[in-house]
Protein backbone atom coordinates (compact mmCIF):
# COMPACT_ATOMS: atom_id res chain seq x y z
CA UNK A 1 0.00 0.00 0.00
CA UNK A 2 1.47 3.46 -0.91
CA UNK A 3 0.07 6.29 0.46
CA UNK A 4 1.41 10.04 2.03
CA UNK A 5 1.61 9.62 6.32
CA UNK A 6 2.87 12.92 6.21
CA UNK A 7 -0.44 14.94 5.66
CA UNK A 8 -2.60 16.44 8.60
CA UNK A 9 -5.52 14.13 8.69
CA UNK A 10 -3.17 11.28 8.30
CA UNK A 11 -3.91 10.10 12.29
CA UNK A 12 -1.06 8.42 12.87
CA UNK A 13 1.35 9.50 10.08
CA UNK A 14 4.31 11.26 11.96
CA UNK A 15 4.19 7.83 14.03
CA UNK A 16 4.69 5.42 11.00
CA UNK A 17 7.50 7.34 9.13
CA UNK A 18 9.28 7.21 12.83
CA UNK A 19 9.01 3.61 12.42
CA UNK A 20 9.88 3.32 9.14
CA UNK A 21 13.30 6.00 9.93
CA UNK A 22 14.14 4.75 13.23
CA UNK A 23 12.77 1.30 13.55
CA UNK A 24 13.32 -0.41 10.39
CA UNK A 25 16.31 2.16 8.50
CA UNK A 26 18.22 2.30 11.58
CA UNK A 27 18.31 6.00 11.41
CA UNK A 28 19.01 8.37 14.75
CA UNK A 29 17.61 11.68 15.34
CA UNK A 30 20.83 13.32 15.63
CA UNK A 31 20.24 16.51 13.42
CA UNK A 32 20.95 19.42 15.54
CA UNK A 33 21.06 23.29 14.67
CA UNK A 34 24.63 23.72 16.32
CA UNK A 35 26.07 21.18 14.42
CA UNK A 36 24.46 22.46 10.76
CA UNK A 37 25.73 25.61 11.82
CA UNK A 38 29.47 24.07 12.15
CA UNK A 39 29.26 22.06 9.61
CA UNK A 40 27.87 24.90 6.83
CA UNK A 41 30.23 27.72 7.88
CA UNK A 42 33.43 24.87 7.39
CA UNK A 43 31.93 24.12 3.82
CA UNK A 44 31.40 27.76 2.82
CA UNK A 45 34.95 28.67 3.87
CA UNK A 46 36.21 26.03 1.95
CA UNK A 47 33.87 26.66 -0.86
CA UNK A 48 34.19 30.34 -0.96
CA UNK A 49 37.87 31.22 -0.45
CA UNK A 50 38.64 34.94 -0.03
CA UNK A 51 36.04 35.69 -3.38
CA UNK A 52 32.83 38.02 -2.42
CA UNK A 53 29.47 36.64 -2.06
CA UNK A 54 26.38 37.95 -2.77
CA UNK A 55 23.02 37.58 -0.84
CA UNK A 56 19.65 37.66 -2.03
CA UNK A 57 18.12 39.25 0.99
CA UNK A 58 14.40 39.44 0.69
CA UNK A 59 13.78 40.23 4.53
CA UNK A 60 12.15 37.00 4.95
CA UNK A 61 12.83 34.11 7.47
CA UNK A 62 14.80 31.95 5.33
CA UNK A 63 16.93 34.72 3.28
CA UNK A 64 18.06 36.64 6.67
CA UNK A 65 18.98 33.54 8.89
CA UNK A 66 20.73 32.86 5.49
CA UNK A 67 22.43 36.09 5.78
CA UNK A 68 23.61 35.69 9.44
CA UNK A 69 24.99 32.24 8.37
CA UNK A 70 27.11 33.26 5.80
CA UNK A 71 28.33 36.16 7.38
CA UNK A 72 29.02 33.81 10.26
CA UNK A 73 31.47 32.25 7.36
CA UNK A 74 33.00 34.70 5.59
CA UNK A 75 32.28 38.41 7.26
CA UNK A 76 33.02 41.17 5.32
CA UNK A 77 33.26 39.07 2.05
CA UNK A 78 29.78 39.19 2.17
CA UNK A 79 27.21 41.83 0.46
CA UNK A 80 23.46 41.55 0.91
CA UNK A 81 21.10 43.07 -1.42
CA UNK A 82 17.60 43.31 -1.24
CA UNK A 83 15.64 43.93 -4.15
CA UNK A 84 12.20 45.76 -3.95
CA UNK A 85 10.78 44.61 -7.33
CA UNK A 86 7.65 46.64 -6.87
CA UNK A 87 5.89 43.42 -5.27
CA UNK A 88 6.37 43.99 -1.47
CA UNK A 89 3.70 44.49 1.27
CA UNK A 90 3.26 48.21 2.58
CA UNK A 91 6.70 49.83 3.74
CA UNK A 92 8.07 46.75 3.81
CA UNK A 93 11.10 47.37 1.76
CA UNK A 94 12.01 50.31 4.44
CA UNK A 95 11.17 48.02 6.97
CA UNK A 96 13.95 45.49 6.60
CA UNK A 97 16.53 47.99 5.46
CA UNK A 98 15.92 49.71 8.94
CA UNK A 99 16.23 46.66 10.61
CA UNK A 100 19.49 45.12 9.05
CA UNK A 101 21.16 49.09 9.74
CA UNK A 102 19.83 48.97 13.51
CA UNK A 103 20.86 45.15 14.80
CA UNK A 104 23.22 43.66 12.19
CA UNK A 105 26.67 44.57 10.94
CA UNK A 106 25.76 43.28 7.21
CA UNK A 107 26.50 45.53 4.14
CA UNK A 108 23.12 45.71 3.09
CA UNK A 109 22.38 47.60 -0.69
CA UNK A 110 18.71 48.35 -1.64
CA UNK A 111 18.07 48.27 -5.02
CA UNK A 112 15.01 49.32 -6.54
CA UNK A 113 14.23 47.73 -10.12
CA UNK A 114 10.06 48.57 -9.58
CA UNK A 115 9.75 49.80 -12.53
CA UNK A 116 12.03 47.16 -14.64
CA UNK A 117 9.64 43.91 -13.05
CA UNK A 118 6.52 46.22 -13.62
CA UNK A 119 6.88 46.49 -17.25
CA UNK A 120 8.37 43.26 -17.98
CA UNK A 121 4.94 41.83 -16.19
CA UNK A 122 2.72 43.82 -18.11
CA UNK A 123 -0.18 41.88 -19.72
CA UNK A 124 1.23 38.30 -18.07
CA UNK A 125 -1.87 36.15 -16.50
CA UNK A 126 0.10 32.98 -16.87
CA UNK A 127 1.31 32.30 -12.69
CA UNK A 128 4.47 30.47 -14.41
CA UNK A 129 5.12 33.05 -16.72
CA UNK A 130 5.22 35.59 -13.68
CA UNK A 131 7.34 33.28 -11.56
CA UNK A 132 9.57 32.74 -14.43
CA UNK A 133 9.57 36.90 -15.35
CA UNK A 134 10.41 37.42 -11.69
CA UNK A 135 13.09 34.63 -11.49
CA UNK A 136 15.18 35.63 -14.24
CA UNK A 137 14.89 39.10 -13.54
CA UNK A 138 15.95 38.95 -9.88
CA UNK A 139 19.45 37.12 -11.39
CA UNK A 140 19.68 39.95 -14.21
CA UNK A 141 19.66 41.99 -11.01
CA UNK A 142 22.33 40.58 -8.62
CA UNK A 143 24.69 39.86 -11.29
CA UNK A 144 24.43 43.03 -12.44
CA UNK A 145 25.52 44.44 -9.15
CA UNK A 146 28.07 41.47 -8.68
CA UNK A 147 29.34 42.68 -12.03
CA UNK A 148 30.54 46.07 -9.62
CA UNK A 149 32.91 43.28 -7.25
CA UNK A 150 35.66 41.85 -9.59
CA UNK A 151 35.89 39.36 -7.41
CA UNK A 152 31.97 38.43 -6.82
CA UNK A 153 31.57 34.85 -7.91
CA UNK A 154 28.63 33.70 -5.46
CA UNK A 155 25.07 33.82 -5.02
CA UNK A 156 23.43 33.13 -1.45
CA UNK A 157 19.34 31.74 -1.48
CA UNK A 158 17.52 31.20 1.05
CA UNK A 159 16.00 28.34 -1.06
CA UNK A 160 13.89 25.74 1.41
CA UNK A 161 13.17 21.99 0.16
CA UNK A 162 9.63 22.38 -0.40
CA UNK A 163 10.44 24.64 -2.63
CA UNK A 164 12.20 22.21 -4.87
CA UNK A 165 9.66 19.61 -3.82
CA UNK A 166 7.02 21.81 -5.91
CA UNK A 167 9.10 23.46 -8.25
CA UNK A 168 11.04 20.00 -10.05
CA UNK A 169 10.80 16.73 -10.85
CA UNK A 170 13.23 15.39 -7.99
CA UNK A 171 13.20 11.47 -8.47
CA UNK A 172 10.83 9.74 -10.40
CA UNK A 173 7.72 10.89 -11.76
CA UNK A 174 6.81 13.77 -9.51
CA UNK A 175 4.97 15.89 -10.94
CA UNK A 176 5.83 19.98 -11.03
CA UNK A 177 2.92 22.42 -8.86
CA UNK A 178 4.55 25.38 -8.90
CA UNK A 179 7.22 26.63 -10.47
CA UNK A 180 9.28 28.70 -7.77
CA UNK A 181 10.96 31.80 -8.31
CA UNK A 182 14.23 30.96 -6.97
CA UNK A 183 14.33 27.38 -8.32
CA UNK A 184 12.37 26.63 -11.45
CA UNK A 185 12.51 30.30 -12.25
CA UNK A 186 16.28 30.41 -12.69
CA UNK A 187 17.99 31.03 -16.23
CA UNK A 188 19.76 28.38 -17.46
CA UNK A 189 23.28 30.14 -17.60
CA UNK A 190 24.70 32.00 -14.07
CA UNK A 191 27.66 33.81 -13.54
CA UNK A 192 27.00 33.29 -10.16
CA UNK A 193 27.52 30.15 -8.49
CA UNK A 194 24.76 28.82 -5.93
CA UNK A 195 25.09 29.00 -2.18
CA UNK A 196 21.52 27.35 -0.78
CA UNK A 197 22.20 26.41 2.68
CA UNK A 198 18.69 24.99 3.34
CA UNK A 199 18.14 23.90 -0.04
CA UNK A 200 17.49 19.90 2.03
CA UNK A 201 15.50 21.62 5.13
CA UNK A 202 11.64 22.68 5.97
CA UNK A 203 10.96 25.89 7.12
CA UNK A 204 11.02 24.74 11.27
CA UNK A 205 14.82 23.51 11.06
CA UNK A 206 15.75 27.18 9.26
CA UNK A 207 13.48 28.59 12.24
CA UNK A 208 15.52 26.57 14.99
CA UNK A 209 18.97 27.94 13.39
CA UNK A 210 18.51 31.50 13.38
CA UNK A 211 17.29 30.72 16.68
CA UNK A 212 20.51 29.18 17.70
CA UNK A 213 22.06 32.13 15.86
CA UNK A 214 20.30 34.83 18.11
CA UNK A 215 17.68 36.30 15.65
CA UNK A 216 15.03 37.96 17.54
CA UNK A 217 12.49 35.74 18.69
CA UNK A 218 9.72 38.15 17.02
CA UNK A 219 11.52 37.92 13.16
CA UNK A 220 11.89 34.20 13.48
CA UNK A 221 8.25 34.07 13.75
CA UNK A 222 7.10 36.19 10.98
CA UNK A 223 5.10 34.32 8.16
CA UNK A 224 6.91 33.04 5.11
CA UNK A 225 6.28 35.56 2.27
CA UNK A 226 6.93 34.30 -1.76
CA UNK A 227 9.78 35.88 -3.37
CA UNK A 228 7.41 36.96 -6.25
CA UNK A 229 5.65 38.84 -3.66
CA UNK A 230 2.36 40.26 -4.32
CA UNK A 231 2.73 39.34 -8.20
CA UNK A 232 1.10 35.87 -7.00
CA UNK A 233 -1.40 37.21 -4.71
CA UNK A 234 -2.80 39.68 -7.37
CA UNK A 235 -4.59 37.14 -9.41
CA UNK A 236 -4.66 38.14 -13.24
CA UNK A 237 -2.91 41.46 -14.54
CA UNK A 238 -0.37 42.96 -12.69
CA UNK A 239 -0.98 46.69 -12.12
CA UNK A 240 0.25 49.22 -9.73
CA UNK A 241 -3.15 49.99 -9.40
CA UNK A 242 -4.05 46.74 -8.06
CA UNK A 243 -1.00 45.85 -6.40
CA UNK A 244 -2.46 48.95 -4.10
CA UNK A 245 -5.74 48.00 -3.73
CA UNK A 246 -4.16 44.68 -2.50
CA UNK A 247 -1.49 45.90 0.08
CA UNK A 248 -4.18 48.17 1.94
CA UNK A 249 -5.97 45.12 2.25
CA UNK A 250 -3.14 42.94 3.63
CA UNK A 251 -2.23 45.44 5.68
CA UNK A 252 -5.74 45.85 7.33
CA UNK A 253 -5.78 42.08 7.55
CA UNK A 254 -2.14 41.51 9.33
CA UNK A 255 -2.71 44.17 11.93
CA UNK A 256 -5.86 43.07 12.78
CA UNK A 257 -4.31 39.51 13.71
CA UNK A 258 -1.64 41.62 15.90
CA UNK A 259 -4.22 43.71 17.48
CA UNK A 260 -6.67 40.35 18.29
CA UNK A 261 -3.12 38.27 19.32
CA UNK A 262 -3.59 35.76 16.38
CA UNK A 263 -0.59 36.21 14.78
CA UNK A 264 1.48 33.64 16.26
CA UNK A 265 -1.16 30.91 16.28
CA UNK A 266 -1.17 30.96 12.69
CA UNK A 267 1.27 30.10 9.98
CA UNK A 268 0.20 32.26 7.12
CA UNK A 269 -2.05 34.71 6.51
CA UNK A 270 -2.85 37.09 3.46
CA UNK A 271 -5.00 38.76 1.18
CA UNK A 272 -5.66 37.86 -2.25
CA UNK A 273 -6.98 40.45 -4.54
CA UNK A 274 -9.16 38.38 -7.29
CA UNK A 275 -9.50 38.96 -11.00
CA UNK A 276 -13.32 39.30 -10.39
CA UNK A 277 -15.95 42.21 -9.96
CA UNK A 278 -19.43 42.00 -8.58
CA UNK A 279 -22.03 44.35 -7.61
CA UNK A 280 -22.67 46.20 -4.66
CA UNK A 281 -24.01 49.12 -2.73
CA UNK A 282 -22.10 52.08 -0.78
CA UNK A 283 -24.36 54.77 0.60
CA UNK A 284 -27.18 55.07 -2.20
CA UNK A 285 -25.18 54.27 -5.08
CA UNK A 286 -24.67 51.09 -7.18
CA UNK A 287 -20.87 49.86 -7.27
CA UNK A 288 -18.80 47.02 -9.22
CA UNK A 289 -15.73 46.45 -7.94
CA UNK A 290 -13.21 43.98 -6.84
CA UNK A 291 -13.12 41.31 -4.58
CA UNK A 292 -10.59 40.04 -1.99
CA UNK A 293 -10.00 37.36 -0.23
CA UNK A 294 -8.09 36.12 2.75
CA UNK A 295 -6.20 33.34 3.58
CA UNK A 296 -5.14 32.16 6.69
CA UNK A 297 -3.85 28.31 7.24
CA UNK A 298 -1.79 26.39 10.15
CA UNK A 299 1.00 23.93 9.92
CA UNK A 300 3.96 22.69 10.91
CA UNK A 301 6.66 22.93 7.29
CA UNK A 302 4.62 23.89 4.59
CA UNK A 303 4.03 20.88 3.40
CA UNK A 304 0.60 20.95 4.72
CA UNK A 305 -1.85 23.14 6.23
CA UNK A 306 -5.24 23.67 7.27
CA UNK A 307 -7.41 26.57 7.43
CA UNK A 308 -7.73 28.76 10.51
CA UNK A 309 -11.03 28.94 12.18
CA UNK A 310 -11.53 32.46 13.03
CA UNK A 311 -14.76 33.60 15.20
CA UNK A 312 -17.08 35.48 12.70
CA UNK A 313 -16.58 38.40 14.84
CA UNK A 314 -12.99 38.85 13.38
CA UNK A 315 -13.79 38.00 9.34
CA UNK A 316 -16.54 41.00 10.34
CA UNK A 317 -14.55 42.98 11.84
CA UNK A 318 -11.45 42.87 8.96
CA UNK A 319 -14.00 42.38 6.25
CA UNK A 320 -15.97 45.86 7.51
CA UNK A 321 -12.62 48.22 7.73
CA UNK A 322 -11.23 46.65 4.20
CA UNK A 323 -14.30 47.48 2.49
CA UNK A 324 -15.04 50.92 4.22
CA UNK A 325 -11.14 52.18 4.05
CA UNK A 326 -10.06 50.61 0.58
CA UNK A 327 -11.20 52.00 -2.50
CA UNK A 328 -11.89 49.70 -5.11
CA UNK A 329 -13.47 46.82 -2.67
CA UNK A 330 -16.83 45.87 -2.25
CA UNK A 331 -16.64 42.35 -1.63
CA UNK A 332 -14.39 40.30 1.07
CA UNK A 333 -13.97 36.57 1.37
CA UNK A 334 -12.31 33.88 3.34
CA UNK A 335 -11.14 30.84 2.16
CA UNK A 336 -11.65 27.16 4.24
CA UNK A 337 -9.35 25.03 1.98
CA UNK A 338 -6.45 22.89 3.18
CA UNK A 339 -3.58 21.71 1.99
CA UNK A 340 -3.93 18.97 -0.14
CA UNK A 341 -6.25 19.16 -2.40
CA UNK A 342 -5.34 23.49 -2.54
CA UNK A 343 -2.07 24.91 -2.18
CA UNK A 344 -1.72 27.96 0.47
CA UNK A 345 -0.29 30.34 -2.26
CA UNK A 346 -3.57 30.80 -4.69
CA UNK A 347 -0.79 31.31 -7.59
Amino acid sequence: MQFHPEVAHTKFGKRVLENFVFEICGCKADWTPEHFISEEIEEVRAKVGNKKVICALSGGVDSSVAAILIHRAVGKQLVCIHVDHGMMRKNESEAIIKMFDEHYDLHVIHVDVSELFLSRLTGITEPEKKRKIIGNSFIEVFESEAKKYSDAEFLVQGTLYPDVIESVSVKGQSVTIKTHHNVGGLPDLMNLKLIEPFRELFKDEVRAIGNELGLPEMFIKRHPFPGPGLAVRVLGEITKERLDILREADDIFISALHEFNLYDKIWQAFAVLLPVQTVGVMGDARTYENVVALRAVTSTDGMTADWFRFDGDFLENVSNKIIRSVRGVNRVVYDISSKPPATIEWE
